[in-house]
């Protein structure tokens, strides 16, 4: 039995050993196999990430990336060579429509050039059309000309150029120190020139009659945190002075923004101007009939204002503060020895402002003038005018009696606007206003030629900026 066991074990291993060689090189031949084709796949994927960018964009998104890469930095080479870094272009018109009852007149307003009517606050700087253009350079310098056909501060002051502003601002050692010059429209008061930042079509008695024009000089910017501080020596109303004038006038502004919502500021001329009463027409010095003696043709002035304003959520309230003299130039002459008295005059002006909601705004305005010193006077207005309502009362017969006291009493005035503003997209705002201005005196000239005390004013507009 044991013979016969033995012998079936070894016929089975024999059997069995040949079977297990067999498995263990088809094993052996089927690893092999593998390790070429993950060698394979390793070597495609080497090859993959060798021809694609690192992005994962593919060939044909890489050579449109390099294509817009050379176009665009083309576009800076030619825009810098045209002068175009830096450069900003902006404008806007804003066709009026005015209706003064006192004249009788109403109408479009739109690029009046003033040849019949003079600067007036029926008449000022809406209506026009703007074109601003402003350039900065890489090393901080700024240029900046601005210009309005028949309305702007060059027209205004009398050379009739289409500029309203030719300025130059130039950085020394920082941005917060610079050197400015040229043709600069007044920064007194709490409203700009401009028909984009203000509320109302007219502007405040103070803007119209109690402020200059323009300056034409040079001085310095500084801007130290919240402040800002700006002077120049300047002409005051004249690119040019005439012969034998050499000084020139002190101009400064200074303004603080307390935060993100109120600030004030302070502004004020002091020097010598053009003093209208004592030259005629054509420009030639008057005499004193008495004495014989010429009067001044540029005499001392003194102008301050301080201004403040509040503006968060719907509310806007802004308001002013004015003073004024000039030797030599009210209305009304010593009666007795004829020599040129003062004018002197104050005045405030206040805003408030509310959204009814994000597009319509209901704003209203009101300013008083005193002006009864030596016959009234204001900036560059030095006799009766019936259309603005300045003056003495025209109705009184002074020939006969000069020394009455009605004689030489100047009209105090005030002006009360009421107006809405309807913001009809980002580039376009309708406005109407309503205006009553009134006068303690009759000085108000109307057509059938009654003088009243007052007058009023109807005016539409719509601003259309870029």
């Amino acid at each position: 039995m044991k013979t016969i066991h033995h012998t079936a074990l070894a016929l089975a291993l024999a059997a069995a050993f040949p079977a297990l060689a067999q498995s263990n090189a088809d094993v052996l031949r089927e690893l092999q196999a593998l390790k070429a084709q993950v060698a394979e796949l390793e070597a495609k994927l080497k090859a993959q990430e060798a021809t694609k960018p690192q992005w994962g964009m593919t060939p044909d998104q890489a050579r449109e990336l390099n294509r817009i890469t050379v176009k665009t930095e083309a576009l800076e080479d030619s825009r810098d060579a045209s002068g175009l870094k830096g450069l900003k272009i902006s404008g806007y018109a804003d066709p009026t429509w005015i209706s003064n009852r006192a004249k009788r007149n109403s109408g479009f307003s739109f690029l009046d050039s003033r040849k019949d009517t003079y600067y007036a606050y029926d008449n000022s700087y809406f209506g026009s059309v703007v074109l601003d253009l402003q350039k900065e350079t890489d090393s901080g310098a700024r240029w900046r000309l601005t210009l309005s056909p028949n309305r702007g501060t060059d027209t205004v002051i009398g050379n009739g150029s289409i500029v309203q502003e030719a300025s130059v601002s130039v950085p020394l050692g920082s941005l917060q120190t610079r050197f400015i010059a040229g043709h600069l429209p007044d920064w007194s008061g709490y409203e700009f020139q401009q028909a984009t930042l203000n509320k109302l079509i007219t502007h405040n008695l103070l803007f119209d009659f109690t402020l200059p024009t323009s300056y034409t000089g040079a001085g310095l910017e500084l801007t130290r945190g919240k402040w800002i501080a700006k002077g120049v020596l300047a002409n005051m109303n004249a690119a040019r002075n005439p012969d034998g004038v050499r000084a020139p006038v002190m101009a400064y502004r200074v303004d603080y923004s307390r935060g993100e919502f109120q600030g004030f500021g302070f502004a004020g001329v002091h020097g010598k101007a053009a003093n209208p009463r004592a030259r005629d027409a054509d420009g030639a010095l008057l005499q004193n009939p008495i004495t014989g003696i010429d009067y001044e043709g540029r005499t001392r002035v003194d102008l301050f204002e301080f201004d403040a304003y509040f503006i968060r959520g719907d509310w806007t309230v802004q308001g002013q503060i004015s003073l004024g003299r000039q030797k030599g130039t009210s209305i009304v002459q010593d009666p007795v020895t004829q020599d040129l008295r003062d004018a002197r005059w104050t005045g405030l002006s206040a805003l408030a402002a509310y959204k009814f909601n994000p597009r319509l705004e209901g704003v209203v305005r009101m300013d008083h003038i005193r002006n009864a010193r030596n016959g009234g006077g204001l900036l560059t207005y030095a006799a009766n005018d019936d259309r603005n309502g300045i003056g003495i009362d025209p109705t009184i017969d002074c020939t006969i009696d000069a020394t009455l006291k009605a004689c030489n009493t100047g009209a105090n005035r005030t002006a009360l606007s009421f107006g809405l503003s309807y913001l009809w997209d980002l580039n376009t705002t309708f406005r109407v206003e309503y205006r009553l201005d009134r006068a303690n005196l009759p000085v108000f000239g109307y057509e059938d030629g009654t003088y009243r005390k007052s007058n009023s004013l109807l005016g539409a507009s719509v601003v259309v900026s870029f």
